[in-house]
């Protein structure tokens, strides 16, 4: 049984097509790289997965260890063991480091999951979550903040630009952790030699699941400019 399955998801705006029949699944303890370039439906189909607020799939259906989770509420979905990070590092004003690793956790030694992070606990763990913090330092300590939920599946948005954010190296050293640790991981990139840390990889274009397989031959199928859906001129 595959820890995540997703079945003729199709998610509509203004009567456009986002998603389009879209089928897609995640085993237990696997990486899995979405790749797709700018709207192509990756962050969408992150949503639709931990049921954000606003995204209701039109047909199709979420299984989540077999159990179908189309009507669940995002804290639901994540007493599940589904969690998410998000493009746009998290901030908070008024609330140190250590305080927001610990929120609803038992038992967590929040250093520990800074240095998981590359972060030094010392230099960290009073500071607040707030914009004094870059936005590369912000999102280690919500990627420190996720390893200590323990997650079954991490979704791990990864921004299409940015400054000050992880490094491939950074990236990969995460994911390693997660795997280690038990989690699945839904890695969302644009980035090829990101994908090519992963178990298997999938490539997305215009809200379809186009190729899926082995990393390197799914990153080398996104570079061809030969989409069966785009002809490459949509989505490069």
């Amino acid at each position: 049984m595959q820890l995540l399955e997703i079945t003729g998801l199709t998610f509509t705006v203004n009567g456009k097509n986002i998603l389009d029949n879209l089928g897609f699944s995640i085993g237990s303890q696997e990486v899995h790289a979405l790749l797709g370039t700018n709207g192509t439906g990756k962050s969408t189909l992150a949503y639709l997965i931990m049921g954000c607020e606003g995204y209701r799939q039109a047909s199709g259906d979420i299984f989540f260890e077999g159990k179908r989770i189309n009507d669940l509420k995002i804290h639901e979905r994540a007493r599940l063991g589904i969690t998410m990070t998000w493009q746009e590092p998290v901030r908070f004003e008024g609330i140190c480091v250590a305080d927001y690793l610990t929120i609803g956790k038992k038992k967590t030694n929040p250093a520990l999951f800074l240095e998981l992070v590359g972060l030094q606990p010392e230099f960290y763990l009073d500071r607040m979550v707030d914009r004094s913090l870059s936005g590369g330092e912000r999102k280690r300590i919500e990627l420190a903040s996720v390893l200590a939920l323990g997650p079954k599946l991490a979704i791990l948005d990864e921004p299409d630009s940015g400054i000050d954010m992880l490094s491939t190296q950074d990236i990969i050293n995460v994911i390693r952790v997660f795997k280690e640790n038990g989690s699945s991981v839904l890695l969302i990139t644009h980035r090829e030699e990101i994908a090519m840390m992963a178990d298997k990889a999938s490539h997305i274009c215009r809200g379809k699941i186009v190729c899926t397989g082995r990393p390197e031959e799914v990153a080398a199928y996104y570079k061809s400019r030969e989409c069966i859906i785009c002809d490459g001129e949509v989505c490069r």
